[in-house]
């Protein structure tokens, strides 16, 4: 199969890997293999994946036929670590770079995979690419995220997180300083009119709300902490940049690409930081919290010493 693809103007300049990566959805791994095996060419010639794109160049994509796009593969993921194992669930640490679960489209690894060759027995109610994922983390961002082990817990969690009962928080660095300093972004989000792979604040959107106060000012940029009231794809990053406060490193949506290489980030500086919610079978409430992977820890480290 051969799609062809429009290099945006934000992309104009990046590597040939990162862009592939936001311009299909995939992970940069993947990316990099399918510009490595010569499935990527413009005007006739295979792009190497430390090229720079161009904006307004056209990418044909040939994406080999490797399996079953929905086959959960078993395998060793690296950095999915196990923050709390209990009978009913499991609580992750997911990588960059990871899905939940198996997608047309997608060939890296998937959380779902990722436990399967850890040994772990998970719930098998939903699809069966799907089993015991409750929620989403996308594949740019890292941090906490909770699957089920059991039929009920299954049910129980999935319910709570329909009926807004978990406390979802994530922290960003966003562009600049946020006005005011604490606050609540409620603006619909829906498929950007003239992206596909993008999400826009838009009229006829679906209700979206994300609660926000800074932690931290750092003059170029600023740490946030976010409470989820909704969950929609993209959803901190369609509205804080719909504020003019992209999170850092976030080229797909309009985020300084030149702070995000003084920065050495390669996605965006968003990570889930912490989840809370009440154990599907005792009522006992349950938060975990995931430390900041290197990279975001190094961009901070950056910020706060003011050499970014």
């Amino acid at each position: 199969m051969t799609d062809r693809c429009v290099v945006p103007d934000e992309l104009n300049g990046s590597r040939a890997d990162a862009g592939l990566s936001k311009l299909l959805g995939i992970s940069r791994s993947a990316a990099a293999t399918l510009l490595a095996e010569g499935n990527v060419r413009s005007d006739g010639t295979a792009v190497g994946k430390s090229a720079k794109l161009a904006a307004g160049s056209v990418l044909e994509v040939t994406v080999p036929e490797r399996r079953d796009p929905l086959e959960v593969v078993e395998e060793i993921v690296q950095g999915l670590d196990i923050l709390l194992d209990d009978e009913d669930f499991v609580v992750i640490d997911k990588p960059v770079g990871v899905a939940a679960h198996p997608s047309p489209g997608w060939v890296g690894p998937t959380v779902v995979g990722g436990l399967a060759g850890a040994g772990y027995r998970i719930s098998t109610s939903g699809a069966p690419e799907r089993m015991g994922i409750v929620h989403r983390l996308d594949v740019g961002t890292s941090g906490v995220m909770v699957v089920a082990k059991t039929e009920d817990a299954y049910s129980v969690l999935k319910r709570a997180f329909k009926e807004r009962t978990v406390d979802k928080v994530y922290h960003a660095v966003v562009q600049g300083l946020p006005d005011p300093l604490e606050g609540t972004i409620d603006a619909p989000i829906g498929r950007h009119p003239g992206h596909d792979w993008r999400f826009a604040v838009i009229e006829d959107g679906r209700p979206s709300v994300t609660h926000y106060e800074v932690v931290e000012a750092y003059g170029k940029a600023t740490l946030v902490e976010i409470h989820l009231e909704t969950g929609r794809t993209h959803q901190i990053r369609v509205h804080f940049a719909a504020l003019r406060h992209p999170c850092a490193g976030d080229l797909t949506y309009g985020a300084d690409p030149r702070l995000a290489a003084n920065l050495g980030l390669t996605r965006q500086w968003l990570h889930a930081r912490r989840l809370g919610f009440n154990h599907p079978r005792t009522g006992e409430w349950i938060e975990v919290t995931s430390q900041y992977p290197a990279d975001l820890q190094y961009a901070l480290d950056l910020l706060a010493s003011g050499n970014a």
